[in-house]
Order: C-alpha cells, then sequence, then structure tokens
C-alpha cells in the first residue's frame, strides 16, 4: 500500500464516505445503473438535513462523557412550526422567520443548559426531559397548522446546479466553516480542551461553563434553522418532522469518527455518515425490504463501519 493510501486509511472519516460508495454502488448494481445520478442528488438533499443537526451534536458530544442533545427532534418540530407561522406564505417574511426559527432553538439551548448547569442534571436526562416540555408547546402551538412556505422559500431549498442542491453547496461550506471554528478559534479549541479533560482545561485558564454555555446555545441554535429549512424543504411545518433526527444526529457524529469520549471531533466524517445511511436507506427500500428488515440491516451495517473505523487508532 502506497504512504498515501496508508494515511488515508488512518483517517476515521474515510471509513464512512468508503462506506457510502459501497452501498451507492450496491443499489445501482442492483438496478442495472438506471437513475445512480438521481440517487445522489435525492441522497445530497436529504443528507444536508443530518449534516446540520449532525454538526450541532458534535459540538456537544465533543465536550466529553455524557454530553449529548437529545431535545433536537422537538426543537426541530417546534422551529418549523415558529418559522411557518411568523413567515405566514410570504416571500417578505423569510429572514424574519428564519430568525424567528433560530431564536426559539436558542431559547431551547439557553433552557438545556441551565437545567444541567444549576440544577446540576445529567445532560442526557435534562435534554431528554426539555424535548417533553418542548413537544408539549409544539403541539399546542403547531398541530394541525397548515401554512404552506413562501413560494420562493421551498422553491430556494430544492434548486439545483447540474444535479447538486444548492442546499448542499451552502452546507459544505458552513461545514468547513465550522473546521476551521472547531480547530482555529478560541471556541473551537476550547470546546476539544474541556472534552480531553475538563479538570486541566480549568486550570489552563479555559472559561468552561461559557464555552458549555455557548456549545449547546449553537446547538439549539442549528436545530432551529435545521426546522426551517425542513419546514421549506418539505413545503410545510409537521410536529414529528424532526423525529428521525434523535439517532441519526448521534449515529452520524460516530460513524464519522468523532470520539464518544469526547476531545476529538471530525467533521468530514459527519457528510460522509450521512451520505451512508441516506444511501443505506435508499437501498434497502431498492431491494423491497420491509421496515422491521430495515432497522435490523442498518443497526448491523452502523456497527460494522464503526468497527472498521475504529481500528485504527492514529489521529485525523
Amino acid at each position: 500500500m502506497s504512504p498515501f493510501l496508508a494515511g488515508l486509511s488512518r483517517r476515521p472519516w474515510i471509513w464512512s464516505f468508503a462506506g457510502a460508495a459501497l452501498v451507492w454502488l450496491g443499489a445501482i448494481q442492483f438496478t442495472g445503473g438506471y437513475g445512480a445520478g438521481g440517487m445522489l442528488t435525492a441522497a445530497l438533499s436529504l443528507a444536508v438535513f443530518t449534516v446540520i443537526v449532525g454538526i450541532a451534536q458534535m459540538f456537544v458530544i465533543t465536550l466529553g462523557p455524557g454530553n449529548v442533545d437529545l431535545s433536537l427532534p422537538a426543537n426541530i418540530g417546534l422551529a418549523s412550526a415558529v418559522a411557518m407561522k411568523v413567515m405566514g406564505g410570504d416571500d417578505s417574511m423569510v429572514a424574519v422567520g428564519l430568525l424567528a426559527a433560530i431564536g426559539s432553538g436558542l431559547c431551547v439551548g439557553v433552557v438545556n443548559y441551565i437545567l444541567i448547569w444549576a440544577l446540576r442534571i445529567p445532560p442526557i436526562i435534562a435534554t431528554l426531559s426539555a424535548s417533553f416540555v418542548i413537544q408539549s408547546i409544539d403541539i399546542s402551538y403547531g398541530r394541525g397548522l397548515q401554512i404552506k412556505p413562501p413560494p420562493g422559500f421551498a422553491d430556494f431549498t430544492n434548486i439545483q446546479f447540474a444535479g447538486v442542491p444548492l442546499l448542499a453547496i451552502l452546507t459544505l461550506a458552513f461545514a468547513i466553516a465550522a473546521g476551521v471554528a472547531l480547530h482555529r478559534s478560541i471556541f473551537g479549541r476550547s470546546v476539544l480542551a474541556i472534552g480531553q479533560n475538563i479538570r486541566a482545561a480549568r486550570l489552563a485558564g479555559v472559561t468552561v461553563e461559557p464555552t458549555r454555555f455557548a456549545t449547546y446555545t449553537l446547538c439549539g441554535a442549528l436545530g432551529g434553522f435545521d426546522g426551517a429549512l425542513l419546514a421549506g424543504y418539505f413545503r410545510g411545518a409537521n410536529v414529528d418532522i424532526g423525529n428521525e433526527y434523535l439517532l441519526l444526529s448521534i449515529a452520524v457524529v460516530v460513524i464519522g469518527g468523532t470520539s464518544v469520549a469526547g476531545g476529538k471531533a471530525n467533521i468530514p466524517g459527519i457528510w460522509g455518515g450521512a451520505l451512508f445511511l441516506v444511501l443505506l436507506q435508499t437501498m434497502l427500500n431498492t431491494f423491497g425490504v420491509s421496515a422491521g428488515v430495515r432497522l435490523l440491516l442498518t443497526g448491523l451495517i452502523i456497527v460494522a463501519v464503526i468497527t472498521a473505523a475504529g481500528g485504527p487508532k492514529a489521529g485525523r
């Protein structure tokens, strides 16, 4: 094996992309090559929403063991309703609606942090408890909401250039910016330091609690933004629109090579993990596999990819 390939194989994120490529090849082999390009376009379109919440979840998980945001699905559902209600089908209100959705998510992130910091509740319990409250608010606020997104906004979320969705291009740019912030900014390095050793981070002068606060509010804001985009893409808000992102947001982080023990994050792998999971579902649907078997096979394949990625322990 050449030094380049050997070095590449030691990067955790490469396994998620390899898994996505194999799944895609398996699907087009089954269809005889029919719809190969359309499958990639659809995968990119759907992966965008997973990448956004995956990056949000990655920052939280990087803070260290036990840090995870289980309120994301409820946050997404509420933000989708808030965005659609504020926009009211009017293209001139799109910017205000997006800000309202982000603000809704910010509030969720602040509440999550207060529960964790002030009440000393473990993050898993705090965010899960918060999700029940958010769901109740969402049901009373958004249940039966029939407001459609503004036509211009709905069209924007579906624009493509040569088969590549515009949202995918913008999300790639966002992922690059997030990577720069993670490894080059004081905030990103503080998140990594806290995840590696919170006591050492404090002794080194890292402002631990402000950093944790910023991380949870960032996660909440990205969840709210994702909810607005989902409502535009699927042509309307839905209380359950974020349900699939509970475990999905965690799965793409782990498959992508981020350590659940904290202190090591991997943004390129989130893209690979998102494409892998979307293409896997597409392949299993193409094969006509039943829902129960799909869940079983998805779980087994995820374990296999994580195991393969966990073999080499070298750096990113």
